[in-house]
C-alpha cells in the first residue's frame, strides 16, 4: 500500500472523528447547560526522506529531503466551558450559574457528579409525601455544601437568593432549608464527561481539581439565578460553517484514496 493511500485513509478516519463530534454539539444545541466539544489534531508519522547528494545544487535554499507524512489525527478532545446564553423561564426550580462553577448531584451509581444544567424540579419523597427533593430531570438528586440531598417541604414556594440559599415559604410561614452546594472547576480540563451532561472526578482525585465555590473571594464566587435557564453555548451557525468545511476535506481525501488505488491498478497491469 503506498503513502498517498495510507495518508488519506488515516486523513479520513480523523475527519470522520470530527464530524461527529459536529453532529453531536448540533444535537444538543438546545440541551440546557450543555457544552461544546472541540478537537485538536497532529500529524501522524512524520519523517524525511533523503536525497542524494547530487540534488544539492548551486543556489538551492532548501535542505535536502523531502517531507514525508501519513495524514492527521485526532490527538485531543476538549470540552468549552464558555458560558451560555440565559434565557428567563419563570420557573421558580429553574437555575441557572452566572460564572465558573457547577451544581453538584448524587448519580444513579452513587458517585457525584457535576453539571451546568439547572431544570430542576421537586420530586415527592415517597417514605414521607409531605417533602421533597430537588432533582434534574434525570431524576439525580441536588445537594447541598456539605454533600446532602436538599430537603423541601412539598407544595411550597421556593426563594434562592444569588448565594444558594433556600427559602421556602408556605403562606406567611418561611424556613431556610440549605444551601447549594456550588463547586468551582480549578482544572476542568481534568473532568471526565459522562452521558446525560454530566462530568466526574478521575478516580482518587479532588484536591486541585475542584473547590467549594463559597471558599473564593466573594469577588470570585459564582452567582444563581432563579427562574433562568443556561442555553447550550454552541453557536449553530459556525458549527454549520465548520461542518461544510470538514466535509470538503473528507472529499478531498476519498478523492485521493481513489487516485491512489486507480494508480495502483495501473501498476499492476503493466505488461513487459
Amino acid at each position: 500500500m503506498n503513502n498517498s493511500m495510507i495518508s488519506a485513509m488515516v486523513s479520513m478516519n480523523g475527519i470522520q472523528q470530527r464530524l461527529d463530534l459536529l453532529a453531536d454539539n448540533m444535537a444538543n444545541v438546545n440541551t440546557v447547560g450543555y457544552k461544546r466539544k472541540e478537537a485538536a489534531f497532529q500529524d501522524t508519522l512524520n519523517s524525511v526522506m533523503q536525497q542524494s547528494s547530487d540534488f544539492q545544487l548551486a543556489g538551492r535554499a532548501t535542505p535536502l529531503g523531502i517531507g514525508m507524512g501519513f495524514g492527521s489525527r485526532m490527538s485531543e478532545l476538549a470540552v468549552n466551558f464558555k458560558q451560555g446564553t440565559m434565557k428567563e423561564t419563570g420557573n421558580m426550580t429553574d437555575l441557572a450559574i452566572e460564572g465558573n462553577a457547577m451544581f453538584q448531584v448524587l448519580t444513579q451509581d452513587g458517585e457525584v457528579g457535576y453539571t451546568r444544567a439547572g431544570n430542576f424540579n421537586i420530586q415527592i419523597n415517597p417514605e414521607d409525601p409531605q417533602t421533597g427533593y430537588l432533582v434534574t430531570n434525570l431524576g439525580h438528586p441536588l445537594l447541598d455544601i456539605d454533600g446532602e440531598l436538599i430537603e423541601v417541604p412539598a407544595g411550597s414556594k421556593l426563594h434562592i437568593d444569588g448565594a444558594g440559599n433556600i427559602i421556602a415559604m408556605d403562606g406567611e410561614v418561611e424556613a431556610e432549608v440549605g444551601r447549594i452546594g456550588l463547586v468551582t472547576p480549578l482544572r476542568s480540563d481534568a473532568l471526565i464527561q459522562r452521558d446525560s451532561n454530566l462530568f466526574v472526578l478521575p478516580p482518587g482525585e479532588r484536591e486541585g481539581v475542584i473547590m467549594a465555590t463559597s471558599d473564593l473571594a466573594e469577588e470570585e464566587q459564582a452567582t444563581i439565578r432563579q427562574g433562568v435557564l443556561e442555553n447550550s453555548n454552541v453557536d449553530l451557525a459556525n458549527e454549520m460553517a465548520e461542518m461544510l468545511k470538514v466535509q470538503r476535506a473528507y472529499q478531498l481525501a476519498a478523492r485521493a484514496l481513489t487516485s491512489s488505488d486507480t494508480m495502483m491498478n495501473l501498476a499492476n497491469n503493466l505488461r513487459g
